[in-house]
């Protein structure tokens, strides 16, 4: 199963960019995981909330497939403890999908339309991170999951 997390903007943070760097190569060990960066929308002073979610959303739509299982990371989404978390990816791997989405918004949210493509919504927490650190805090938690799922020492509960 190929897994990958979409998002919206690069991150100019070089401390964060390490971290997911870490975590990226300890991860291609288990799975092959990548990040789409889908560039930042130009002049958005001059754009609404809404115009700014459809124009990401239609963004974001394009480098999905029918096959994808995709999942949107959202306040409102389901919350799991890390073990409950492996869990639910072994159950995807059992599942035969070929590529899991995940799906970071902009900083207005999602648009109607990935709302009505996304398959789950997952919340990471009920408080509300920032775009770039979302990203080291994500793959390192898809990290945890697959040694939690292999049984090596790195998760303690």
């Amino acid at each position: 199963m190929n897994i990958d997390l979409i998002v919206i903007g690069k991150t100019d943070s070089s401390a964060i960019n390490e971290i997911v760097g870490n975590y990226l190569k300890r991860l291609n060990f288990y799975t092959k995981f990548s990040i789409i960066t889908i560039p930042d929308l130009k002049n958005t002073k001059n754009i609404v909330a809404n115009s700014q979610k459809k124009q990401e959303g239609d963004l974001i739509l394009k480098q999905l497939i029918d096959s994808d299982w995709v999942v949107i990371l959202d306040e409102n989404g389901k919350e799991f403890k890390s073990m409950q978390f492996a869990d639910w990816v072994q159950k995807k791997m059992n599942m035969g999908i070929k590529r899991l989405v995940f799906v970071v918004g902009g900083p207005y949210g999602f648009s109607d339309a990935i709302y009505a493509r996304a398959n789950e919504k997952i919340s990471l927490s009920k408080m509300t991170f920032s775009h770039q650190i979302i990203r080291a805090i994500f793959t390192e938690q898809i990290y945890r999951a697959f040694t939690i799922l292999n049984n090596e020492p790195y998760h303690h509960e």
